[in-house]
């Protein structure tokens, strides 16, 4: 029996707090990664500056802090264009579906997750943040639906107390 209110309990936790599964970066994984894109920038190859550019983006839309987010986001976009093989574009579409989750706008996210699944279909990492993006969106509706019946109940109760008083 404990064992189930245990798990009630975890449950709602979950549904309030997202529950997702994605990974953090901390402030400290940031810095190093923004170190070893100067370093590479003033002596490094192309490939090595483009994978240190990635594990910066993958930081930055892994962070806590918006701002980083949102830096991350453009990162990618704007190397997204850029992308020479089928590989490259799957990732860049994965983090930047990352960061538009972790940004709140799960309908981007959604959107790019498709587009990474056109070019890897079975990719298990995709589908598993899409099913965590979908179940946000729902969760999303849920809360709306939530709010808006306790609004009319509210209103309505409000009413009908104006109308117990007049009589």
């Amino acid at each position: 029996m404990e064992m189930k209110i245990n798990q009630f309990f975890e449950s709602v936790t979950n549904f309030f707090s997202g529950g997702d599964h994605i990974p953090w970066s901390t402030p400290d994984v940031i810095l190093g990664c923004e170190r070893e894109v100067a370093e590479v920038s003033k002596d490094g190859s192309d490939e090595r500056k483009d994978e240190s550019i990635m594990r910066l983006s993958w930081a930055l839309v892994h962070s806590r802090q918006p701002e980083d987010v949102q830096r991350g986001i453009a990162m990618l976009e704007a190397s997204l264009t850029n992308s020479n093989s089928p590989l490259q574009k799957r990732e860049k579409l994965y983090l930047l579906s990352v960061g538009n989750y972790r940004s709140g706008d799960y309908s981007r996210s959604r959107q790019l997750l498709d587009q990474c699944l056109e070019i890897v279909p079975d990719w298990r990492q995709a589908l598993s943040l899409k099913k965590t993006v979908e179940d946000r969106i729902t969760k999303d509706g849920v809360i709306g639906i939530g709010i808006t019946a306790t609004a009319v109940g509210l209103i309505a109760g409000g009413i009908a107390a104006a109308l117990v008083r007049k009589n």
